[in-house]
């Protein structure tokens, strides 16, 4: 919303600095009746106060491009307020600490054409992370339950020429494997990204979109949230053993989710398989602290809001800690799927549910006798698991190598992972820390998205553009 609302929320910033030289000029006199006609109502800056609940990466961007297309446009710049609940920046952004070592233990990834995301590493000077060859040549195999169904090619040289052997030779094996079904995915994802891009247009060659549904409509996205990613790829000509192998891997992992998953959230999800991928060294939470701290905002941690009221002329916020805060756009960055927060008088969004990712985060050595071997070096680096409500897991990768038999895991599960289960799968664990992500909205077709709601006063919700994030 932050771009396609921008020219909207810019005239109405101007508004607020007509009114405001207005009144600079009114007479004290006609102030005084004015205050006598009316009850009490509280004092704004010249420029309007605006009020964001969440401090990951959607309510650190709306400070950001608010702040970049008011400035100096504007004469009376707003004064912007982030609430957070918690105690630290970045919402699903965060990392975990193993024994000294830190990792990324939400959003841990970045597309190479998520423009907004490496223009924020460039502002704020932050470091790239790309993958090491050695990455790139990592095992992979597909677990059934009872065995691997397939496993890539893998040797422990670590030398770059025959790590670049190895990962070519995989390439033809996945090739012989899936044929032609690959290049067709491959051109399903770049036709979904081609046309996703087109939001990076300049603002001014862009409409005002008044609707989610127009939004995706003039980006040729629409359809892809009416059909399952099963049908759409069907209708690609991808055959059936890619999808029920590789793509429902991917579709775990990423969005934890089978093929029901809608065809455009499917499409995201199998582009964050590609090449390129990248993080920000030392945790990608960076970004959002960093542009927070960027866009002059005044930041409220450990302070919950619980409630907002329309009170006319302005939006009033109660939070958990007994303060009110008066503003005249309210924006709600956080998803209210799980959330306690009341809207009086209450609006009428669809409902949805979240979906949850338990990862847990070991540190010690899989046991191979669990998945049939008799070498725990035959394990794959990377374990996804095909779509059956039996399994316990839906992978496990390798985040680092301590020893010879000693590792730091992260397992990803739609349930949480008991101690009896993880001492099945483990023969030795020194370190164990659960997270549970309320990660992603439970992607169901058709979609059907809240109505954007930019009166005056401005009550803005992200919430609706979760599907395109």
């Amino acid at each position: 919303f932050h771009v396609n609302g921008s020219r909207k929320l810019q005239a109405k910033l101007g508004n607020i600095g007509n009114i405001s030289n207005m009144f600079s000029k009114t007479s004290i006199h006609s102030l005084l009746i004015l205050l006598l006609l009316f009850s009490p109502q509280p004092t704004f800056q010249s420029g309007p106060t605006v009020c964001i609940i969440g401090s990951g990466i959607g309510g650190a961007s709306v400070a950001h491009f608010l702040r970049q297309y008011s400035e100096p446009k504007t004469p009376n710049p707003p004064r912007i307020l982030i609430f957070e609940r918690n105690g630290v920046v970045g919402g699903r952004m965060a990392t975990v600490n193993i024994s000294g070592y830190t990792f990324e233990a939400g959003a841990s990834i970045l597309h190479p054409k998520n423009y907004h995301a490496v223009n924020y590493t460039n502002l704020l000077n932050l470091t790239i992370k790309k993958p090491s060859s050695s990455d790139e040549s990592d095992s992979f195999g597909i677990w059934d339950g009872k065995k691997f169904v397939f496993k890539t090619i893998s040797v422990r040289s670590k030398l770059p020429f025959v790590q670049k052997i190895v990962s070519f030779a995989n390439s033809i094996y996945m090739m012989l494997r899936y044929g032609l079904s690959l290049l067709k995915m491959g051109a399903f994802v770049e036709s979904t990204v081609d046309r996703f891009l087109k939001y990076y247009e300049i603002v001014e060659t862009r409409p005002v979109f008044e609707t989610v549904d127009e939004m995706l409509k003039w980006a040729g996205l629409y359809n892809l949230t009416k059909r399952p990613l099963e049908e759409e790829l069907t209708e690609a000509r991808l055959s059936p053993l890619l999808m029920q192998e590789l793509v429902t891997v991917i579709t775990r992992i990423n969005y934890g989710q089978s093929l029901r998953i809608s065809g455009l959230a499917g499409a995201v999800s199998l582009a964050g398989s590609g090449g390129g991928l990248w993080a920000v060294e030392e945790g990608n939470w960076q970004m959002a602290a960093g542009i927070i701290k960027h866009s002059d905002v005044e930041l409220h941690l450990h302070e919950e809001i619980e409630s907002v009221s329309s009170l006319g002329e302005y939006y009033e916020l109660n939070s958990t800690k007994g303060n009110s805060y008066a503003c005249q756009i309210a924006v709600v960055a956080t998803p209210l799927d799980e959330l306690n927060l009341r809207f009086i008088p209450s609006i009428s969004i669809p409902e949805r549910k979240l979906q949850h990712t338990h990862a847990t985060f070991i540190r010690g050595a899989l046991n191979p006798a669990y998945f049939g071997l008799d070498d725990a070096s035959k394990i794959p680096q990377l374990v996804g698991t095909i779509e059956d409500p039996g399994l316990p897991f839906t992978s496990i990768s390798v985040l680092k190598q301590h020893d010879q038999n000693d590792f730091t895991y992260k397992i990803f599960s739609r349930k949480p992972m008991a101690d009896a289960l993880l001492d099945d799968i483990f023969s030795v664990r020194k370190e164990t820390i659960r997270i549970n992500w309320g990660a992603y909205p439970h992607y169901k077709v058709p979609e059907v998205f809240a109505a954007i709601h930019i009166g005056w006063p401005a009550f803005i919700l992200c919430e609706c553009f979760r599907e395109c994030s």
